[in-house]
């Protein structure tokens, strides 16, 4: 009989480039951080599974998600290809405002590194973003369409536009009517380009307060994925809101080695010393 995670720790990157900058882990470094995961035994859940996790179901021992915010270009030219190759799945945050159109570009599955696209680095990327270059940055629709067939990663909301409505409103009702349009607008484009829209959400920039919160849930989103640090566990009752809402901790992964992961994975599959660790670090 299989052993039970105690907990399940949630990693969370955003670019996996050649573009050396702020949250970025370098090709070389996310293969190893894979390969160890693969190698020692670990699997990849989805959200259904975490969904299902967090209501006090169980799941195998090294188990884990993995996660990517924004939905940038490299997700497809480095990280795909790794994750395809050991079988994993990842869950894609995207922005459902800035993917275009066009055909699916070479990654490193299939093209030499001449070949590939150029990859901004993060404040480039960001500056093209807000210029309307986004294609320069972020993934295709067909090259979300390619991810899906594959099954390396599931797309959920990060919102249609990630504006913060808290920074670009006047008003508590202003910055409510911002955010539901905004919600409503994502789901509309991606049950349109995907046939489907889940109850996850993961907060731009990691912000939300009680507004945020209340909008979101009459949006229909239940899980709320965070930039807290700490693991996850299955507490049916303890932890149960009224209206089914969950918060998800999870790990910034750092451009470091396999060995880093290691030993953020030893601590936070261990709800105790996960515990303990983080009142320590604060």
């Amino acid at each position: 009989m299989k052993r039970r995670a105690r907990a399940l720790p949630v990693l969370m990157y955003h670019h996996v480039s050649t573009s050396p900058g702020m949250i970025t882990v370098t090709p070389q470094h996310f293969a190893e951080q894979m390969a160890y995961l693969a190698s020692t035994g670990y699997r990849t859940i989805g959200a259904a599974q975490l969904a299902a996790f967090l209501e006090g179901d169980n799941v195998p021992e090294k188990s884990l998600l993995i996660t990517f915010d924004d939905g940038y270009l490299d997700n497809w030219v480095h990280a795909h290809p790794v994750l395809q190759r050991h079988g994993f799945t990842a869950l894609c945050f995207l922005v459902s405002s800035w993917p275009g159109a066009g055909d699916a570009r070479p990654n490193a599955s299939n093209a030499t590194a001449n070949m590939l696209p150029p990859l901004l680095d993060h404040h480039a990327g960001e500056r093209a973003i807000e210029a309307g270059r986004t294609d320069d940055v972020v993934l295709r629709w067909s090259e979300i369409e390619a991810m899906r067939a594959a099954g390396t990663f599931e797309f959920h909301s990060h919102t249609h536009t990630h504006v913060r409505w808290d920074q670009v409103t006047q008003s508590r009702d202003q910055k409510r009517d911002g955010l539901r349009d905004d919600l409503s607008a994502a789901r509309a484009t991606l049950s349109a380009r995907l046939g489907e829209v889940s109850d996850h959400l993961c907060w731009p920039q990691g912000y939300y307060d009680d507004a945020y919160r209340e909008v979101a849930l009459g949006a229909g989103f239940r899980h709320f994925y965070t930039c807290h640090v700490g693991t996850n566990t299955n507490t049916r009752t303890r932890d149960a809101s009224p209206d089914g809402e969950r918060s998800i901790n999870r790990l910034e992964v750092r451009d470091r080695p396999a060995s880093w992961l290691k030993s953020r994975l030893w601590v936070h599959s261990r709800p105790a010393l996960s515990k303990a660790y983080l009142s320590i670090k604060r």
